[in-house]
């Protein structure tokens, strides 16, 4: 690897957008590197069980992410793990730069730098991080086992770490603003079955509530009355939605009100060239298997185009 070196395709990303992207490139005979500064599989490698990606009735998503690493290695994919601090768009090429000053270039650049849990930008939050308040209940639900939690959120992820912390935790308060969950139906059902899970509905977190040992309880708002009251609980786990992580989209992409990328059919932004898939981009729902299609449409599109160029420039 070196500042000369020219890609067909640069890959900005391993999740399953990313990875599935990497063998679709590599199938298509690309020169294609991957670069991931964490951990392969994203927001799917903290995900306890996976119920949903055909073929697998259920598989935990650690090993899900890992089954899409050792494909793509499979191909002799090139990964490098190092931070990328930019996307430099060119007229030749495109170019990436990371930390630690390398700078490559390609064709054409895939990003897919997928989301970030969201805050809830409550007083308490972030002051309580590591100390009670949790984005990942199965990263760190093993330690409020017999204790208290509360869960906030509506949607697939909120119901189904309500239901992993509460086969582990004594009780579990569900806490949504509306008066109806936005999740999956037979993640309601199980969530209305469950014996240990208390819904609150209406309400939000005006405060999380700490001393000296971290998260000691939470104080509500009903979003109808207004009304206060407080819940005493030892830890409080996070799940209202994620963010994209557009910072290394560059100017000059369009982008929607909510900071994801808008694209073509084929994943293609606003530069020729560049490609955003997965959790980054806009689209109507975000799932592993539409993020593994988002990879294999921006592989094949970009070899479409890689091809185009090196004609036109033969």
């Amino acid at each position: 690897m070196s500042n000369n070196e020219l890609y067909d395709v640069i890959i900005v990303g391993g999740g399953p957008a990313g990875l599935t992207a990497g063998m679709y490139a590599m199938r298509a005979a690309l020169k294609t590197v991957l670069i991931e500064r964490g951990i392969f599989g994203g927001q799917v490698a903290i995900t306890k069980e996976v119920e949903n990606y055909p073929g697998f009735i259920e598989i935990g998503g650690f090993e899900l992410c890992e089954k899409f690493l050792q494909h793509a290695k499979s191909y002799d994919l090139e990964i490098i793990e190092k931070e990328v601090v930019a996307t430099e768009p060119g007229v030749a090429y495109h170019s990436i730069r990371l930390a630690d000053g390398t700078v490559l270039h390609a064709h054409a650049v895939i990003l897919a730098a997928g989301g970030t849990a969201k805050k809830l930008n409550t007083p308490g939050e972030l002051e309580n991080f590591g100390k009670g308040v949790s984005y990942c209940a199965t990263c760190d639900g093993f330690f409020f086992r017999g204790k208290t939690v509360a869960v906030v959120g509506g949607g697939d992820t909120a119901l189904e770490d309500a239901l992993y912390l509460a086969k582990i935790t004594k009780k579990v308060y569900l806490i949504h603003r509306r008066d109806a969950f936005r999740g999956s139906r037979i993640l309601q059902q199980r969530v209305f079955a469950e014996p240990r899970i208390e819904i609150i509905y209406n309400a939000v977190v005006a405060t999380i509530n700490s001393d000296a040992g971290g998260v000691n309880g939470i104080s509500l708002k009903d979003t109808q009355t207004g009304e206060s009251r407080d819940l005493d609980t030892e830890g409080v786990f996070i799940f209202v939605g994620f963010a994209p992580n557009n910072q290394l989209v560059p100017a000059g992409v369009k982008l929607n009100t909510t900071g994801y990328v808008i694209t073509d059919e084929k994943c293609e932004t606003s530069i020729a060239g560049i490609f955003a898939v997965g959790d980054l981009r806009q689209k109507y729902a975000n799932q592993i298997v539409l993020a593994a299609a988002d990879g294999c449409t921006a592989a094949l599109a970009a070899a479409h185009y890689v091809e185009t160029r090196k004609a036109v420039s033969a």
